[in-house]
């Protein structure tokens, strides 16, 4: 007897659907098949299948069992299948006499119960796209699929629970959209009212949140820069039901989604020992790494001469096309990696070179060997430069109150609106991600701020992708004011925030 039950394969971050056709026949010798490019983890779905048909009460059939998992040209990687295998085997021998519609996912225990898997998110998403009626997923996998509307999702335990659902003796309860699983809640680790002095360097977050810009930090140690970095997050815009989507659904791929979703802002800190597949995303069958996971968030990598060069190259091309490829014999994969980078760095191996509290002990020749580990066309693709001395003791016990993160926030999330009325024909979402294109296009400056930017030009090297940063981190901070125009001053700001740089502090 034939039974056909439908799955999904997750592939990159979109999911694809995979049929599960199963035949029981009396015919040959008993055995149990499964064909339809399988890998390992698949093929021993067998022995898990049958101890859980077993084990929740049910016989497993004593002949030529054929699974086919098809397409057969699309990889199937995971667990994703036990499930929808043990209900085909079931309706083919007969011990199941309902109709398989919907989505079944999920990994089985021997005694019958479900494990959670990975990337429920994507196939979800995949079953609203087909219009599937349903989707059948482990418990602890349907809270993040109740912020997908339309679509009625069953939460089960087990193999048997399932079973009894089907035969109408102990129906489970369904879960739909839930709007409140939406609110964002911006995670506030740091407030900004409670860090004393480094006025410019806060300023430089405030125009990096609200334009989406990358932002590099250079001073002595303890001066207070990754206190900083880690500021930011209490000031980024709340996140939108696209984006919470968009970013959850990398969690869940990537086995990361302690929370039922992601609704803040990421913030990822890896340390400076990571490979170049940790960072970019890699492996076998490639899982997205850290520039994904910060994807609509914030980067933060701290000494980062101590990054190896190889790693930090890696970041120039997610950096200006705002997505990762990875290519493998099995296939291309795309991750998006749109995310704020902060970096931060000593200016020399001791760190106390140009302060005046203590003096630098490096030989010249460690701090040219420490320089040349920042590349000119990396620094190049970060738009604001902040140069963050120490702190007196004198003014760090002082108790000026600045504004709060709150209050700056409400600025930023302002702007913000600004640019997504400006992009609202294209598929832009912040002035960071203007090509040269759309700098011409939507920026709109007066003459004068043309001459600045002109004069600033002749007195120092200005790269053409320079060039028109400028002019971007320029049009955000005319969006905080909620100027029309791009004028001097905002100008003047915008080359202040990218004339000194790391390698013109030695």
């Amino acid at each position: 007897m034939l039974a056909k039950v439908s799955s999904s394969a997750v592939l990159g971050l979109e999911a694809v659907g995979v049929d599960i056709e199963v035949d029981v026949s009396s015919q040959g010798l008993p055995s149990f098949i499964i064909v339809g490019l399988a890998d390992k983890a698949v093929e021993e779905a067998k022995e898990r299948v049958k101890s859980a048909i077993k084990n929740s009460g049910f016989d497993f059939p004593r002949h030529k069992v054929i699974i086919n998992l098809a397409p057969a040209n699309i990889p199937k990687v995971g667990t994703f299948y036990d499930l929808p295998i043990a209900l085909g085997i079931l309706k083919a021998s007969g011990q199941l006499k309902d109709e398989l519609r919907g989505l079944f996912l999920g990994e089985l225990s021997l005694d019958g119960s479900l494990r959670q898997v990975n990337g429920c998110l994507s196939a979800a998403l995949y079953a609203k796209k087909i219009k599937a009626e349903q989707i059948f997923v482990l418990q602890d996998n349907s809270p993040e699929l109740t912020i997908i509307r339309d679509l009625t999702i069953y939460p089960i335990s087990s193999l048997k629970k399932l079973l009894l659902h089907f035969n109408k003796v102990k129906p489970t309860a369904c879960l739909k959209f839930d709007e409140a699983v939406l609110l964002s809640q911006q995670r506030l680790e740091l407030d900004f009212k409670d860090i004393n002095g480094q006025n410019q360097a806060k300023r430089g977050l405030e125009i990096a949140a609200a334009g989406g810009h990358n932002l590099f930090f250079y001073g002595p140690p303890g001066a207070g820069k990754t206190m900083l970095a880690r500021a930011l997050p209490g000031i980024m815009p709340s996140m939108s039901e696209a984006e919470i989507l968009e970013v959850t659904k990398i969690y869940s791929i990537s086995g990361n989604l302690e929370d039922k979703l992601i609704n803040y802002r990421p913030f990822r800190s890896p340390h400076h020992s990571i490979s170049m597949a940790g960072l970019i995303g890699g492996g076998s069958f490639p899982l997205p790494g850290e520039v994904s996971l910060a994807h609509r968030g914030a980067l933060f990598l701290d000494e980062l001469p101590e990054f190896p060069r190889n790693v930090l190259e890696s970041l120039r091309q997610p950096m200006e096309d705002g997505f990762v490829a990875i290519a493998r014999s099995r296939g291309r994969f795309s991750y998006p990696a749109q995310f704020t980078l902060i970096t931060a760095s000593n200016p020399c191996p001791c760190g106390f070179l140009g302060d005046t509290r203590k003096s630098c002990r490096c030989s010249q020749a460690e701090i040219n060997r420490y320089q040349k580990r920042l590349s000119g066309p990396l620094m190049d693709r970060i738009d604001i430069h902040i140069e963050v001395p120490a702190v007196p003791v004198a003014k760090l016990t002082q108790m000026v109150a600045g504004k709060s993160s709150s209050e700056i926030r409400v600025g930023v999330e302002r702007a913000r609106k600004k640019q997504q009325h400006r992009f609202l024909a294209s598929r832009l979402s912040c002035n960071a991600e203007m090509g040269s294109r759309e700098v011409k296009k939507y920026c709109q400056v007066t003459n004068k701020a043309w001459s600045v930017l002109a004069q600033a030009s002749e007195k120092s090297i200005i790269s053409a992708r320079g060039f028109y940063r400028i002019i971007k981190v320029a049009q955000t901070i005319a969006d905080l004011e909620s100027a029309p125009k791009i004028n001097e001053n905002h100008m003047s700001e915008a080359i202040a925030f990218r004339s000194k740089t790391i390698t013109d502090s030695f």
